[in-house]
């Protein structure tokens, strides 16, 4: 039986892949008998390019695509062209319908890589919101740090009052304490 499927290129962690007709029993990456186009997952767009003709033969002869190359040919309008071309339409209206399903995938994408650019803007926005935020926090605690240091430095040169207030302090509570310490003998 013969299949449509991919054929692994390029090299490592960077793959391309060819789209062949193979015999089903051969290896992935063996012996093919006819490459029928290109497949490129590492751009953005997912860049395919075919030979649609020689496609469209094998598919009519019986070929069958595995998962991952039915949904490429069903992306690129492939399969719609030939379910259209089985149903008995006319040229004109095949690629009227094969245009409109193109034009719809190019719109999705449109919004699909506006919406991974809107993404990608607002988390870097988040990103310097919360650089500034952080910023701002760390100059608060530093000038919060020097605050605290100037008011000890000032208490530190004037620990005599401080300890005459002390005093007072403590002498004010000792005759509470003796009060309270008579009221509980």
């Amino acid at each position: 039986m013969v299949k449509l499927r991919l054929r692994r290129m390029g090299r490592k962690k960077r793959p391309v892949y060819d789209i062949v007709a193979a015999d089903s029993r051969s290896p992935r990456d063996g012996r093919f008998i006819e490459k029928l186009g290109q497949y490129n997952p590492m751009v953005v767009t997912n860049q395919v390019s075919m030979k649609r003709e020689r496609v469209l033969h094998w598919l009519m002869t019986g070929a069958q695509p595995t998962d991952t190359v039915r949904s490429i040919l069903s992306r690129e309008g492939v399969l719609l062209e030939m379910h259209l071309n089985r149903k008995g339409k006319t040229g004109e209206e095949i690629a009227q319908h094969v245009e409109n399903h193109l034009a719809k995938k190019q719109n999705r994408e449109a919004q699909d890589l506006a919406a991974v650019q809107a993404a990608a803007e607002k988390r870097r926005h988040d990103e310097e919101a919360a650089a500034r935020a952080k910023e701002e926090a760390e100059q608060k605690a530093a000038q919060e740090a020097a605050a605290a240091a100037a008011a000890e430095a000032a208490a530190a040169a004037a620990p005599p009052v401080e300890e005459a207030a002390a005093e007072e302090t403590g002498a004010e509570e000792a005759p509470a304490a003796e009060a309270s310490e008579e009221a509980a003998g």
